[in-house]
């Protein structure tokens, strides 16, 4: 299976009749995108600013954040789909794709985070995530490039320079 084979729902979308909805934000071939889980009540929830930065600064070079909603890190997303998309657009002005809320880890996990968990971050660290604001790069081709640390900032150097290597790889 490949990452854009993966099925997502948006955070509030129309059913399709049998409760899903009808599209999926699963990382789309052509995209480089940004997976970060998200939590809004958490002390790294102020991310959701260089989030948007990125998500204004690169959505013309075909770039997208894809904020994952995740309750699993001590209930630091406890809101209804609503209540989490009215926080981050009334907050942050998030205007990046926001997912369904999901599990990221444990018997639960979503098949997304199955295909990611297995990328090393700089140090060498895969599996589980390990807290809210992990964040994966996914080139155009549906390659997994980059994970990065909860604690690493979205406009970071690295971040910055795995979003820009992805876009003109690319491009050319």
């Amino acid at each position: 299976m490949s990452i854009s084979d993966v099925r997502i729902a948006p955070l509030t979308a129309p059913a399709d009749g049998t409760g899903h909805a009808d599209t999926s934000l699963a990382p789309r071939p052509g995209v480089t995108t940004l997976v970060v889980n998200v939590a809004s009540r958490c002390g790294l929830t102020p991310q959701y600013e260089g989030l948007e930065r990125l998500q204004k600064r690169f959505a013309d070079q075909g770039f997208t954040v894809l904020g994952v909603p995740c309750n699993q890190f001590a209930g630091q997303e406890p809101g209804s789909s609503e209540q989490i998309a009215e926080f981050c657009s009334t907050t942050y002005g998030v205007s990046f794709p926001l997912t369904e809320k999901v599990e990221v880890n444990g018997a639960g996990r979503h098949p997304l985070y199955t295909e990611l968990v297995d990328v090393p971050d700089a140090e060498g660290y895969t599996g589980d995530i390990r807290w809210n604001f992990e964040k994966f790069l996914i080139a155009p081709s549906g390659q997994v490039v980059a994970r990065f640390a909860p604690q690493t900032q979205p406009e970071s150097d690295e971040v910055v320079s795995a979003i820009e290597a992805a876009l003109s790889a690319s491009s050319g």
